[in-house]
This record gives C-alpha cells, structure tokens and sequence, in this order.
C-alpha cells in the first residue's frame, strides 16, 4: 500500500472507478425484464407533462422503474420490454430508458425524423 506522500507524489495512480449511472444492468448493455406497471408522472418544476413510465423486473430480479419514451405505447401489465440506461432528466427517480421496437414494445407511429431512437422502418417511397 502506497503512503499518502507517495501518492501526492505521483508514484501511484489512484484507482478511483467511476460508479456507474446504471448500477441495476450488472455492467451490461441492455437487459430484459417483464413490466409490473404502468404509471405516469409528472416532471419537476419549471416542466409540466405527463411522462409515461413503468415498474420493470429485471432478468436479475431487479425491479426497476423506467422511461417509455415517444408518443403512445402498447405497454402493459406482462409486456417483455428491453431497459437501457439512460436517466430521464425531469423525473425523480428515473435512471433506465425501454427501447423502442423489440420486444413486445411497439416503434412509435409515424415517426419520420430520429427514427433509429424509435423503433421506426424506413417508409416506403411513395411513387
């Protein structure tokens, strides 16, 4: 162990790891989990809204409360949704987004600008 004179001194990098802003996902990407309710919540002050959200367990046994982001959603009691990290900034206690078209969570409909964060197909040229 390095003595704090050492360490001031530059001989040894202190490791100090980062904590994670998604500590419930056990370091992955994105996990799956069943949603156990719906709700919707309102935003902190200057915002007012109603942000569509749900209670989520986690494939680790995790229950977890999660964003629904875009307009509309067929999320329901027993729906299979995939949890990303990513914290919505005016909800309270909100760290973890659905991802948008997998699963049993549909794309938003007629989404045509920022697609991909939305689950939504190219359209079809119309001709």
């Amino acid at each position: 162990m390095a003595t704090i004179n050492q360490i001031k001194r530059g001989a040894v990098k202190p490791n100090h790891k980062r904590p994670t802003g998604a500590p419930h996902l056990d370091r992955c990407p994105i996990k799956k989990g069943v949603v156990l309710r719906v709700m919707v919540l309102k935003p902190k002050k200057p915002n007012s809204a109603l942000r569509k959200a749900c209670r989520v367990r986690l494939t680790n046994g995790e229950v977890v409360s999660v964003y629904i982001p875009g307009e509309g959603h067929n999320a329901q009691e027993h729906s299979v949704v995939y949890v990303r990290g990513g914290r919505c900034q005016d909800v309270p206690g909100i760290k973890y987004h659905c991802i948008r078209g997998a699963m049993d969570l549909s794309g938003v409909a007629n989404r045509t600008t920022s697609r991909s964060k939305y689950g939504v197909k190219k359209p079809a040229k119309a001709e």
